[in-house]
């Protein structure tokens, strides 16, 4: 066979694998979008008994968030972002609050296991001390959220960890190691090759719990490579992008 024509041959054979694993990363992500509740493939996932804490978790979506659910979303983070993104974070408040409720908005929220029906709501009592929440709505109060979607990055299809917050009377306890490894196991179960979150440089009490007690690298993609004030791409290192 003529070499041009064995080259165009292999060109042609080569598109169509990409075209074909393209569209099944694809499918992955549409297939995991269909999952009502992806905490139902890890039932020991949607409790934690750590350290004082006793937390049960839930899952919902952006377009089923009560008023009372935003409302929490809102103030926890502004609480814990206005410090890092600093004069940027009135445009990025914007952009958090059209985030929130998006139909692929995926949560998974945290709340206090309540001991007795008798709790002022917003105050639980913890094995080791009072626990003042934002929380204003019913039932027992939610301390914590995650915000994560489905989605491709550099051609392949990632758990984008869009928000992890925590209220700082809960942290320090292993609650946000125990969440970011459910996230791993979720991405895992949906066929997912990375899992990856943005983080700014300046936050830096973030930037030591990703690096150094997750061991999360920086992606070769991340921004900081052109611009090291930007946000840091990072992945974890027990999903890998091969």
């Amino acid at each position: 066979m003529d070499k041009k024509k064995r080259t165009g041959k292999e060109k042609k054979l080569k598109r169509k694998e990409e075209i074909a694993r393209h569209k099944s990363y694809e499918e992955a992500i549409k297939r995991a979008y269909l999952k009502g509740d992806h905490l139902a493939d890890f039932p020991a996932f949607t409790e934690f008994n750590r350290n004082g804490i006793s937390v049960t978790l839930e899952s919902s979506r952006g377009s089923l968030l009560s008023s009372y659910m935003k409302e929490y979303i809102q103030n926890l983070l502004k609480i814990n972002m206005e410090g890092p993104y600093g004069i940027e974070w009135h445009e990025e408040e914007k952009v958090k609050g059209r985030e929130m409720v998006e139909e692929n908005a995926l949560y998974i929220f945290v709340r206090l296991n309540q001991q007795g029906n008798d709790q002022e709501v917003g105050t639980i009592i913890s094995k080791e001390k009072n626990i003042q929440t934002l929380w204003k709505g019913t039932g027992a109060p939610v301390v914590a959220f995650v915000q994560y979607r489905f989605v491709m990055e550099e051609e392949l299809p990632v758990l984008y960890v869009y928000e992890i917050q925590l209220e700082d009377t809960i942290q320090g306890k292993g609650l946000g190691k125990f969440l970011m490894q459910l996230l791993e196991l979720i991405a895992r179960k949906n066929n997912m090759m990375a899992v990856v979150l943005t983080v700014k440089k300046r936050n830096e009490g973030a930037m030591r719990f990703y690096l150094n007690k997750l061991s999360y690298k920086i992606s070769s993609t991340s921004p900081s490579k052109v611009d090291p004030l930007v946000l840091i791409w990072l992945q974890s290192p027990s999903l890998s992008i091969s």
